[in-house]
């Protein structure tokens, strides 16, 4: 029996039901609708195409890190069974979430003395942190311990590609990620923004594609130059959309036509509310193993 826990936050974008296959545990982000405090709880509070209907109806949304208190709250009750803690927090180049854990962290071993509490920055978003978590659980189960796996994910994780395309530019603008002229030019000509996580964690438009057939197949083809193994990739391919999963699954035929040996087929998942409410609804995201992100 593994005498650690394995966990990570809701924004790691997996499905409830994935993450207690693979025995993983999850603390949930925050966020508002018009004031009214949610979990970002895999949708039980709200689906997603509630909560896209009511962005684009023109409700104000904001949301938060977990809490260091959120944090101890969460991992005391596996400490109390005598277990330490291995958790992967969002990128710390989107939120100050892997900042709040480290307190907690620091807090929890002075309160549990002879138990460690470890935090990894997953220095990926979405289901790219999740493809991160599902892959550490399945070291964990073959045997790693808790700190050799946390070696491992500090130094892999930046081999998890991100590549994600919107539709939709309206919330990228209320953000500030995209100007309010590009994001007017862009809309009236259909661009779609490719953007990529960087190797500090954050977000960054890499390319400016017109028409979404056009950002699709440019998914498909730096999957190519990128994959680990290029055409011969025999890994987990994740794809995870805001409300488009007709859009989505157009780039998952494209994929498993050019890459015959992925892992099984191309796994789908909802954009959870906690990214949602930045992307709004028309986002497509991609995520593979791959080479190092290194900018």
């Amino acid at each position: 029996m593994c005498d650690y826990i394995l966990s990570c936050c809701s924004t790691a974008d997996l499905t409830e039901g994935m993450l207690k296959a693979i025995d993983v545990e999850c603390v949930y982000f925050n966020y508002e609708i018009d004031g009214i405090a949610c979990k970002d709880d895999f949708g039980r509070t709200h689906t997603s195409s509630d909560l896209f209907s009511r962005m684009l109806a023109g409700s104000d949304v904001k949301t938060s890190q977990v809490s260091m208190g959120d944090y101890i709250e969460f991992w005391r009750p596996f400490l109390e069974q005598g277990k330490s803690v291995l958790h992967v927090t969002l990128s710390s180049g989107i939120s100050g979430t892997y900042q709040s854990a480290c307190m907690a962290a620091e807090r929890c071993m002075k309160d549990y003395p002879g138990l460690k509490v470890v935090v990894v920055d997953s220095l990926a978003a979405s289901s790219g942190y999740g493809l991160l978590v599902d892959k550490m659980a399945e070291l964990r189960n073959g045997g790693m311990g808790i700190d050799e796996l946390a070696v491992w994910a500090e130094e892999h994780r930046l081999e998890v590609q991100h590549w994600f395309f919107s539709t939709d530019l309206t919330f990228f603008i209320r953000g500030g990620r995209i100007s309010k002229t590009a994001g007017f030019f862009g809309n009236m000509l259909k661009i779609c923004p490719l953007m990529s996580v960087e190797a500090d964690g954050s977000l960054a438009v890499k390319e400016k594609i017109r028409t979404k057939k056009k950002a699709a197949a440019r998914v498909v083809e730096l999957m190519e130059q990128l994959a680990d193994g290029r055409l011969d990739y025999d890994k987990k391919v994740f794809i995870s959309n805001s409300a488009c999963l007709s859009d989505a699954e157009v780039v998952s035929e494209l994929l498993e036509k050019k890459f015959a040996k992925i892992d099984g087929s191309v796994q789908h998942f909802d954009i959870g509310a906690t990214i949602g409410c930045h992307t709004g609804p028309g986002t497509v995201a991609v995520f593979f193993w791959g080479d190092r992100r290194t900018a």
